[in-house]
């Protein structure tokens, strides 16, 4: 069984008794929907409802785990802190933290269910300890995260400047519609009430080597996104998909670089390319 222990991992500790009602009213994910044993995305947004900070969220007997990147921690916890304001909440820092990933059919004891692959009909698991055989390497999750369209922070976009539509939260668990308000929600809602949202992650494919991450995708020499994780022949790329349908159906060349490539939507996304661009959106 393929595992792996992640070295740029952090936890925030929430715990007390206003501990969920403060975070529902805050972030992306719906609190009420979290099982025991699972893990779900999760993030806070700007005012003008992109992301501010990512992170995945668990239940820890009664507290909530935060598990977020080092580089985005301390920021995340200071703004933590300002919203907990007299809440009856106690934050706890734990960095780094010992995170593992599992990919395989057995579940390992005291493992949480990766929610976002579990959409997409792969069993993977986190723990929150160490443990031993730990032999699989980030070039192994990367290929697993570009087979199923998940996109990683500073990967694949950048905070600020995507929106949860973007990295698939709408489908993933990690965004919910019906919790009611939390920074950004008016915004998100009517993203997803008017069917506004154009660009997302796609999976590309060549039959050579891909350029690095940041090559431009382009068509006609104009660009529709950029290559976002790489392994070979493979990666992620966050597009505007109207863009991308339209050439697709017209046959227009897409571009990485100089490499031609082919754009595919994840599965078990339901998405599919519109045929025409939509300039309004844009």
């Amino acid at each position: 069984m393929p595992k792996l222990c992640l070295d740029d991992r952090a936890i925030i500790s929430l715990s007390g008794k206003d501990a969920d009602a403060l975070l529902q009213g805050l972030i992306t994910t719906d609190l009420g929907a979290l099982a025991e044993d699972e893990v779900r995305p999760g993030a806070l947004l700007t005012p003008q409802g992109k992301i501010l900070f990512d992170f995945l969220i668990s239940r820890d007997g009664e507290a909530l785990r935060v598990e977020t990147s080092l580089d985005q921690v301390e920021a995340l916890l200071k703004r933590l802190t300002m919203y907990k304001l007299r809440s009856a909440v106690e934050l706890s820092l734990l960095t780094p933290a010992p995170v593992a990933v599992v990919f395989g059919e057995e579940r390992p004891d005291s493992s949480y269910r990766d929610h976002r692959f579990e959409k997409a009909g792969l069993p993977v698991f986190r723990l929150y300890r160490s443990i031993a055989g730990a032999k699989a390497s980030v070039a192994d999750y990367d290929r697993l995260r570009i087979a199923t369209g998940v996109a990683a922070v500073n990967r694949d976009y950048a905070l600020q400047d995507a929106f949860p539509h973007d990295v698939l939260m709408d489908l993933n668990g990690g965004l919910s519609f019906r919790k009611g308000c939390y920074v950004g929600q008016e915004v998100v809602s009517r993203m997803q009430h008017r069917g506004t949202a154009r660009r997302r992650v796609v999976i590309v494919a060549s039959e050579a080597e891909l350029p690095p991450t940041g090559t431009s995708l382009a068509i006609n020499g104009r660009p529709i996104g950029s290559l976002g994780t790489v392994q070979g022949k493979a990666g992620l790329a966050i597009v505007r998909i109207d863009k991308a349908g339209e050439a697709i159906a017209k046959g227009d060349p897409i571009l990485a670089g100089e490499v031609p490539v082919t754009l595919k939507l994840p599965g078990w996304t339901g998405l599919a390319f519109p045929a025409e661009a939509d300039e309004a959106s844009a």
